[in-house]
């Protein structure tokens, strides 16, 4: 097929792409009716992403003057990826943070900035504390920098944005069932009935289970993972002007959290302890996480013209969860029942939580094309409201606090004697942008969005806060031929988050971002291959504390991140493909954290030797890689690499680190590693069989660290995933 004709077919996929939901790209190419181009649209995704609505509009991903990295379900299908955080690890410049207090489900640093504000699901909010899993992913879209222009968030790291299946117009059914090491069990379904020219229904089903390679040697209790989920989406009028999806999304999670190995005080290494070896887990049977996910979305695309839509989503969500973990210890050995003695009536039963966190949210997004003046314009304008009720407290103590009588816990037996924290929140956004081609090739874009948050706490220092602020967005862009594109741009955002600012004693200034960013982007072969690179610096003014049991409201009031980012996605040829990424990043600590006590009204500041050190969990360098080689029409190989260099786990706002009786700067610190996975896979025409290998080489290493310092958490050891796949 020559080059012509491919191109042409891309563009066919797309335009169709653009005509129906954005996660249906993929569909609309197989129901090309072209018959010349159709061998080449129907190849499989593929690692090169042509369609994203990360920009507010379905556009390809190239044509956007701002990083971003796509995850196609072709990628994380052959990883056999199954959670969110699994996924992310194909995504440079990307760091793990470990069950920072109350903030134990997904959580992520992206370019050394917190995400746990700023993670999406389908363009909106998805911010409560829970692991996602994601069996009904189409692609997950980063978008890298400051965007609270486009979502109200947005912070310097950047956007995760998860995208949902939907119905297709083609009939498939898809079933496929996983075994491995460990116990690992994973079964899901993903079922597309089309029942007329107008409706479609596509159910998807997961239920996994997992062990560990770590375990209880009191008890033999071991980490446990036991995920169930079922989404469904019905789309309606498909035909029409205007077209409806109502989707409804049920997660549950039933797990045994692992909380790592501590930090050895004078080595400041994880887990160097000769008492307890690695594979040492201070759970018990009795330990739980378990949280129960409900979100319901009705979504209604109104067409005015063929370069006219106003696009309304309406969101319900409850998030309920309740966990008793247990920390671990340098010098106290686990017990069976899951309690921690330093002397027989001194018994802790470590952290636990109920919460319930509800919102809902009413968002609607227009976008058009115009000619003025000679220039050409795309303007995106928007409304959103977010409703934000929030409850958390500990859990009752049904035991005592003695070797005797050690404590223990229920899931959702809430503690009535210990003060709840609750907090309502109204959002209010408005938003504009206008992307203008005021010369051939040359385009300029210029965004304001103005949020306004207001706020009550149950805390009787701080029992109501209110901002409002604006959000900056404007770009440069040079397309000097189609498949090459330059940009400049600068952002800055205002974080509404009601969650972020509860530690508050005394009103202070918003957290505020500001990213500049120098980038390219080039596609290779026709298309096929997608190669960026960005330079950029992010900073973040009156940061947040991100741990919620933290008796400090502001981490640090200044802090900065340089770095160089790389990345190539796509095919190379007719049987290569890959995905990769370099994350070179520079954080430094430019002003120290400034506090007010909750008591005295005092001024406290943090010590000032911070000012320059290395910021937490940033490693300076990531490398993610993977390459898959299809041998023939149904054997494909592949492989790949995830390494990242060390990461430091302190709090800037407390005391400052070092050896004892040494004044240089000393985290704890949880060393550089590489993991490398393989798989092997046969596909035939209704069924499929997939070998994965993940940590091959079965190393040691930290993959997540407490970044306030106390522990780390193994990644698994080697493990060998067998799955079967049948389609009708």
């Amino acid at each position: 097929m020559n080059h012509t004709l491919s191109r042409h077919a891309r563009s066919l996929a797309f335009a169709a792409a653009a005509a129906v939901q954005p996660a249906l790209a993929q569909e609309a190419a197989k129901e090309l009716p072209t018959v010349s181009v159709q061998a080449d649209v129907d190849k499989p995704d593929g690692y090169r992403a042509t369609a994203t609505r990360v920009g507010k509009v379905l556009q390809d991903p190239h044509d956007i003057p701002q990083a971003v990295t796509t995850l196609t379900g072709a990628l994380l299908e052959e990883q056999q990826v199954g959670s969110l955080k699994e996924a992310l690890r194909n995504v440079s410049g990307l760091s793990f943070n470990s069950a920072e207090g109350g903030r134990s489900g997904d959580n992520m640093n992206l370019r050394g900035f917190y995400t746990f504000g700023d993670i999406y699901l389908d363009g909106i909010r998805d911010t409560a504390q829970y692991n996602r899993e994601t069996f009904n992913y189409e692609q997950i879209d980063v978008l890298r920098g400051a965007g609270a222009m486009l979502f109200g968030r947005g912070q310097a790291g950047g956007v995760i944005n998860q995208v949902s299946k939907t119905p297709l117009r083609i009939e498939q059914y898809k079933l496929t069932g996983s075994v491995g090491d460990y116990g690992y069990r994973e079964f899901t379904a993903d079922l597309n009935k089309p029942i007329n020219s107008d409706t479609a229904l596509r159910i998807n089903a997961m239920q996994r289970d997992e062990g560990s390679w770590r375990s209880n040697p009191a008890s033999g209790a071991e980490p446990e993972i036991h995920r169930k989920g079922l989404a469904l989406s019905l789309a309606l009028n498909q035909r029409g002007d205007h077209r409806f999806w109502l989707n409804h999304y049920i997660l549950s999670t039933n797990d045994n959290p692992d909380y790592g190995i501590s930090f050895d005080g004078t080595t400041k290494r994880p887990g160097t302890s000769s008492r307890f070896s690695p594979d040492t887990f201070w759970g018990a049977d009795r330990t739980f996480d378990k949280s129960d996910t409900r979100i319901t979305t009705l979504v209604h695309e109104y067409r005015i013209s063929a370069d006219s839509q106003l696009r309304t989503q309406l969101r319900s969500a409850d998030y309920e969860r309740s966990y008793w973990a247990r920390t671990p210890s340098l010098t106290v050995a686990p017990s069976a029942n899951g309690s921690l003695c330093t002397a027989p009536a001194t018994c802790n039963g470590g952290p636990t939580r109920i919460s319930d966190y509800e919102t809902v949210t009413l968002q609607s997004d227009f976008n058009t094309k115009f000619s003025a003046l000679g220039m050409k314009h795309e303007v995106i304008a928007g409304i959103e409201y977010l409703k934000e009720n929030a409850f958390r407290t500990s859990l009752r103590n049904r035991g005592g606090t003695t070797t005797a009588n050690p404590p223990w816990y229920e899931p959702y037996d809430a503690n009535t004697t210990a003060a709840a924290t609750r907090f309502n929140s109204d959002s209010y956004a408005v938003y504009a942008q206008d992307t203008v081609e005021f010369v051939p090739r040359w385009k300029t874009t210029l965004g304001l969005r103005r949020d306004l948050m207001d706020a009550q706490y149950s805390s009787a220092t701080s029992p109501k806060l209110t901002f409002s602020e604006n959000s900056l967005r404007a770009a440069l862009s040079f397309h000097p031929a189609e498949d090459t594109h330059y940009y400049l741009g600068w952002s800055d955002s205002f974080s509404p988050t009601a969650d972020l600012y509860q530690l508050t004693v005394t009103p202070q200034p918003p957290e505020r971002s500001e990213v500049a960013e120098l980038g390219a982007k080039w596609l290779l072969f026709e298309g096929d291959l997608a190669l960026r690179a960005a330079l950029y610096q992010a900073t973040k003014h009156w940061e947040r504390n991100g741990d919620l049991e933290s008796t400090a409201a502001i981490l640090t009031r200044k802090r900065r991140t340089k770095g160089i980012e790389l990345e190539a996605a796509g095919r190379v040829g007719e049987r290569w493909e890959i995905f990769s990424g370099l994350a070179l990043m520079d954080a430094r600590i430019l002003q120290q954290a400034l506090n007010i006590n909750a008591t005295t009204g005092a001024v406290t500041v943090a010590d000032g030797r911070y000012v320059g050190q290395p910021a937490r969990n940033t490693p300076p360098w990531t490398i993610n890689l993977w390459a898959t080689y299809r041998l023939t029409s149904q054997w494909k190989l592949g492989g790949g690499l995830e390494a990242k260099a060390h990461r430091y786990a302190y709090s800037p706002s407390g005391a400052f680190p070092v050896v004892t009786g040494g004044t240089t700067f000393a985290p704890n610190t949880a060393p550089a590693y590489a993991r490398w996975d393989a798989m092997a896979s046969y596909e035939a025409k209704d069924w499929a069989l997939r070998l994965n290998v993940k940590n091959v080489f079965d190393r040691l290493y930290w993959d997540a660290v407490y970044d306030n310092g106390g522990f780390a958490i193994p990644g698994p050891r080697r493990t060998i995933i067998l799955t079967g796949e049948f389609k009708f």
